[in-house]
């Protein structure tokens, strides 16, 4: 299949080099736009000036608008401006939106001015919301439909209404003063007899959210009822728009790339495109600050410096305690983190995790304690004073480190801060003083066996 599919590409090509319009279109038309683009990709910039005039801007805004942010920038310095604008004006107006926040403002203006008049102001009027939320989120192109309208008339409308829609699998219903009332599968639609109104055959608990709802929950919720879309309201119940589930898997994308960089304390600096002068000043922060903690394991060292002189092998197995204290954390951390996202957590949930967690510890903690301190007496010439200083040492820390990794990430999440702030930079530090003080504080008290 794949194989067929690289010839299909390679004739599709040579239709182009030889400027043939009619099979290229042909053929060109039968590969889905993400295929497309990444023939698109192929090219080079002649032969995308080819392509641009065998391809209508309308065409042409199906496959722009599954690009991402680089590739379409680029792309935007290629195209002639009239084509451009036309091209804009044909583009989903949340795409066309999330595009304009990234560019300079004086192009944003630009480009709104040279749109259509429709077009623009609703693209105008998505800029207005705050960013990561459902406002700046959805899309206002949606069927929409009052309640007294019958089914024959609706069925009618839907006809030449699609096209200009984002999607049709749900139709909202609105009173006379545009206040979401009820809403209709086209499933339903479809099988209702033609001369009942709407109203007597919609369903009238609508699930929906606020525009101003954060748009990690607007996720939640169409991961929660699985829908395909989901309405946006104002304050009054006026429907302003819809959010589809691309938009959703979008936004978790973003969600996930965020968290992953907040737990490795980078964040901002995950993006390939920053300068390493961008990415270092984004990551030197955290890195400062962990470093000024990190001190406090050299003083916590600094203070049993009599321990060590009298028995110097200790220092061999500090690595070790510390680096398994933040192992155990970080593992905590990601099953906290990820709950606390997916918004799975009730007061009995966060009690069974503390216990959960409690007793993993003390399991882990055993086996590891007695793993290491067998080993550490084979090692070492049959002590066993040593082997328990670092069995048990190791066994305690494992259990703070398991109940420290629940707990910090609750604690931040209580004081509205993004979890993912306990990074498992910031947790791994906390547990290697942690596991360092227990250590010492262990071989202090057994030193006289040594």
């Amino acid at each position: 299949m794949e194989k067929q599919k690289e010839e299909l590409i390679l004739e599709l090509i040579n239709a182009l080099n030889n400027r043939d319009l009619e099979r290229f279109r042909e053929d060109f038309f039968e590969f889905h736009p993400i295929d497309q683009i990444e023939i698109f990709l192929t090219l080079d910039t002649e032969q995308r000036k080819i392509l641009y005039s065998f391809i209508s801007p309308r065409e042409f805004a199906e496959i722009f608008q599954e690009m991402d942010l680089k590739l379409q920038k680029d792309v935007i310095l290629e195209l002639e401006d009239n084509y451009l604008i036309e091209m804009f004006n044909e583009m989903a107006n949340d795409d066309l939106a999330d595009l304009l926040e990234e560019l300079p403002p004086d192009s944003i203006q630009k480009i709104i001015k040279d749109m259509d008049i429709e077009e623009a102001h609703e693209v105008k009027s998505l800029l207005t919301y705050a960013p990561e939320t459902a406002g700046a989120l959805m899309t206002t192109e949606f069927l929409a439909y009052k309640s007294t309208d019958t089914v024959a008339s609706v069925l009618e409308r839907i006809r030449q209404e699609a096209p200009d829609a984002e999607t049709i699998y749900y139709l909202y219903i609105v009173n006379e003063l545009d206040l979401l009332v009820g809403v209709l599968s086209l499933r339903d639609l479809i099988i209702a007899p033609l001369d009942k109104k709407i109203e007597d055959v919609m369903a009238i608990h609508v699930v929906s959210v606020n525009v101003d709802t954060d748009q990690e929950e607007v996720a939640h919720i169409i991961k929660k009822y699985n829908f395909l879309a989901l309405p946006v309201i104002d304050n009054l119940g006026t429907l302003l728009g819809i959010i589809t589930v691309d938009d959703v898997i979008d936004v978790l994308e973003e969600e996930a790339t965020e968290d992953f960089a907040e737990i490795s304390a980078a964040r901002g600096a995950v993006d390939l495109e920053i300068s390493p002068l961008v990415a270092a000043r984004k990551r030197l922060p955290w890195l400062i600050i962990l470093l000024f903690i990190g001190m406090v394991s050299a003083t916590i060292i600094g203070r049993f410096e009599k321990v060590l002189e009298t028995v110097a092998i200790l220092t061999i197995f500090i690595p070790l305690i510390a680096g398994m204290g933040g192992n155990t954390g970080t593992q905590s951390l990601a099953v906290v983190v990820r709950g606390l996202a997916l918004g799975e957590f009730d007061k009995e949930k966060v009690i069974y995790l503390l216990k959960r967690e409690a007793i993993t510890g003390v399991i882990m903690g055993t086996v590891c304690g007695a793993i290491v301190s067998i080993l550490a007496q084979v090692i070492f010439g049959g002590n066993l004073v040593l082997g328990l200083i670092v069995g048990i040492s190791l066994f305690f820390t494992i259990i703070v480190a398991s109940l420290s990794g629940t707990i910090i990430p609750f604690i931040i999440h209580l004081f509205k801060i993004d979890p993912a702030l306990a990074s498992g930079p910031f947790i791994t530090t906390i547990n290697d003083i942690i596991g360092i003080l227990i250590y010492f504080s262990i071989a202090t008290k057994l030193l006289k066996f040594l």
